[in-house]
């Protein structure tokens, strides 16, 4: 091997040597250094750690402070509370103390004012008991005083004790009855005269400040179509849509030779109004069949209730009484489609209503009364085409069930007379009722039936004999007779009147009252010459 590869391996492990160690050296060196960087960050990070501690300590000093504050705050809030919860239950029980001293005060006061009164009152009694004992004697003295006197006037008179009381009872007997008959009489006659010009003038002032519409009563209702090829629309294929009608509607469709018009019969004028309705509908709507007349018929049915309820309504508003039972208002409200002698009956009972009110308030008694009487008192004509017996007796019924009062419904029970009167209001609705179907114009009847009834009037007064001749006058009202004087006396004519009136309330049927006038006159003629 050559000196020069011996040098230059020499260099390369002198390198590889040196390089090592100054590794070593860099390693060792670094150690150190990172030592130091590390105890440097240690000891800040303590440093920190330290400062972090205290200002925590200071922080949590600081809190503990203010809590202690606060909670002495709230404990002295607390005690200042309840200091004054303690002073106001002080005073209140002062308060309480010193009414009770009070009351107890009151009530030893009291006691010996009812102690004084005690003794007062027996010193009272006493007296009394002595005083009565002296009211006796003095009693007793007069017992015998008056025994004496009865026999010494027995003995002058010659009558007994019970001869002379009868004596004298007789003769004022006598006397009052002449005295109370002169009274009677002249309270009669004060009470004739002056009674019926006040009721006249009543009567008259209530007339006229109440009137009501007149409407013609018909069991009947025509319904205008457009033309005559709705009939047979009406009819349908072999009648199925007239009977449909008839059968939902239950009246009698009468379809006749009338032009462009169709007729519907039926005594309920409820069902009539219900049918007039469909029929009016269902002409508008064109589409007629079983289907639809069902629909239109329901669709007017609700109508007519509808109507009904707010007839009811106004009518109660219309007299002023607004607390009737809904089955009253509905009930009243159908009378709005029943007619009496070409009245409405609606109308009817409101103008009732307002006279009974009008008269009541002239009389000065109870007004609610009198006008409810007259606004119910027709209420069972709504329902007299559904239900058996008289239209008054289906009133009281109904008014009953709906808890109307007693007096209400002695009003409608009596308004014709069927019990006797027990209320001057029931008078007084009744007094209404004949005013509102009597006066002029409030009712008329078919012209055929007046003639009759006229005819049959004067038919029964020349029945009777020794009549000579009848006048039907006041359109039917009144009838006079004119009776033979040869025949009838003066006590035959009163009794005439009455035979003749019996006879007409049995055989005749009329509104109101007719006046029965029985004339005797007899006429002496001579001749001056």
């Amino acid at each position: 091997m050559s000196s020069l590869s011996i040098l230059c391996n020499a260099a390369v492990t002198a390198g590889v040597v040196s390089g090592v160690l100054a590794l070593i050296v860099g390693a060792i060196v670094g150690a150190i250094v990172y030592k130091i960087i590390a105890n440097n960050k240690i000891g800040r990070s303590k440093t920190n750690a330290v400062k972090i501690i205290e200002e925590a300590y200071a922080e949590a000093k600081s809190i503990k402070k203010e809590s202690i504050l606060e909670a002495k705050e709230e404990a002295q809030k607390i005690r200042d509370d309840a200091n004054e919860e303690a002073r106001e239950r002080r005073a209140e029980i002062q308060k309480q103390e010193e009414r009770l001293d009070q009351r107890e005060e009151y009530v030893t006061k009291k006691e010996t004012i009812i102690d004084a009164k005690s003794e007062q009152l027996e010193n009272d009694k006493l007296a009394l008991e002595n005083e009565k004992n002296l009211l006796n004697e003095k009693i007793s003295q007069q017992e015998e005083i008056k025994a004496q006197m009865l026999e010494r006037l027995e003995k002058i008179s010659g009558l007994t004790k019970k001869e002379a009381k009868d004596v004298l009872i007789e003769s004022i007997t006598e006397e009052a009855k002449k005295d109370a008959g002169n009274i009677v009489k002249k309270i009669e006659d004060e009470a004739r005269e002056n009674g019926e010009k006040i009721a006249k003038d009543i009567v008259m002032s209530a007339i006229q400040r109440c009137a009501t519409d007149l409407s013609s009563e018909m069991t009947i209702t025509t319904v205008a179509l457009p033309n005559d090829e709705m009939k047979g629309r009406i009819i349908g294929r072999e009648g199925r849509n007239i009977r449909s009608i008839e059968s939902a509607t239950g009246v009698e469709l009468i379809v006749d030779d009338t032009p462009e018009s169709i007729t519907i019969s039926s005594f309920d004028p409820v069902r009539r109004e219900i049918a007039r309705l469909s029929l009016e509908k269902l002409i508008v709507d064109g589409r007629i069949h079983p289907g639809r007349i069902e629909e239109i018929v329901d669709k007017a049915t609700k109508e007519v209730d509808n109507a009904i309820k707010e007839a009811g309504e106004n009518a109660c508003n219309e007299v002023g009484i607004y607390n009737l039972s809904p089955e009253i208002i509905k009930v009243l409200g159908r009378l709005k489609y029943r007619t009496s002698y070409g009245q409405n009956c609606l109308k009817h009972s409101i103008e009732t209503s307002i006279i009974a009110g009008l008269i009541a308030t002239e009389l000065n008694v109870n007004v609610q009364v009198a006008k409810r009487g007259g606004l119910l008192h027709d209420l069972g004509k709504a329902l007299d085409h559904e239900i058996e017996g008289t239209h008054v007796s289906i009133g009281v019924d109904i008014a009953r069930k709906n808890k109307e009062s007693d007096e209400v419904i002695h009003c409608i029970e009596a308004h014709h007379g069927d019990v006797p009167f027990n209320s001057i209001e029931a008078i007084i609705v009744q007094v209404a009722d004949a005013i509102s179907s009597s006066r002029p114009g409030a009712r008329r009847e078919s012209f055929e039936t007046y003639i009759k009834r006229l005819q049959q009037l004067e038919s029964i007064c020349n029945d009777f004999k020794g009549v000579d001749k009848s006048y039907a006058i006041q359109a039917g009202r009144e009838v006079r007779i004119i009776v033979k004087p040869e025949q009838i006396n003066d006590t035959d004519a009163m009794y005439l009147s009455k035979d003749i009136a019996k006879r007409i309330e049995d055989e005749m049927q009329y509104p109101g009252q007719i006046k029965v006038v029985v004339v005797r006159e007899n006429r002496f003629t001579e001749t001056a010459k």
